[in-house]
């Protein structure tokens, strides 16, 4: 079973709040955010290097086969704590649990720390000062330090949208279209019904 996507579970939430408490009682915010970058790495390989995949996720390969292999593989190119961990998720048999959990330890970075991480959909790529000025607005607003992910989407007309979380923020042309014509329609019906009800009364 490779490497999959999936949302934190509880088992995940542990293993990422102490993979958090291990690296700010070594090195606090600094070393944190070299993890999440290094962990973030890590997955960019095994989502590009399908055999990678596989070999961290197989349950045929023995653990101690595996563990000497990521050993020799990251000693030195990773942090230690880290390799470590990764270390330990492999005796546990919990690598195929390493997208979830690198997904719960962003967001107990971003818990701690007071950030919030954003996505900005718009119809054509946004200039690097706008991409600045949203992320001001949206941190004035949220009143939290605010990462920006931004992403075109061609279907668009213009507008934007923001996804924080689960949450989809629509602000698109589309949208504003479909709500105009939603209304319209509502409206004309009323009005309709409206004229019937008088012709009935007389």
């Amino acid at each position: 079973m490779p490497l999959t996507q999936a949302k934190p579970d509880a088992l995940a939430n542990v293993y990422a709040k102490s993979l958090y408490h291990e690296a700010f009682a070594e090195g606090g915010r600094q070393k944190v955010e070299a993890i999440q970058g290094q962990l973030e790495d890590f997955l960019e390989l095994t989502r590009q290097d399908k055999a990678l995949n596989e070999f961290l996720a197989s349950r045929v390969i023995p653990a101690a086969q595996r563990g000497a292999a990521l050993h020799k593989a990251l000693e030195g190119r990773v942090d230690d704590l880290l390799r470590r961990f990764l270390l330990v998720l492999n005796d546990k048999a919990r690598l195929a649990h390493l997208i979830p959990i690198a997904a719960a330890y962003d967001q107990v970075v971003q818990q701690q720390f007071g950030r919030v991480e954003v996505d900005v959909i718009t119809a054509a790529p946004l200039e690097q000062s706008s991409v600045g000025a949203v992320r001001e607005r949206l941190g004035n607003a949220l009143g939290k330090e605010v990462v920006v992910h931004t992403y075109t989407d061609a279907t668009m007309i213009g507008g934007v949208k923001f996804r924080i979380g689960d949450q989809l923020i629509d602000a698109s042309v589309q949208t504003s279209l479909r709500k105009m014509r939603d209304q319209l329609a509502n409206q004309g019906n009323s009005a309709v019904r409206g004229k019937i009800d008088r012709i009935i009364g007389q």
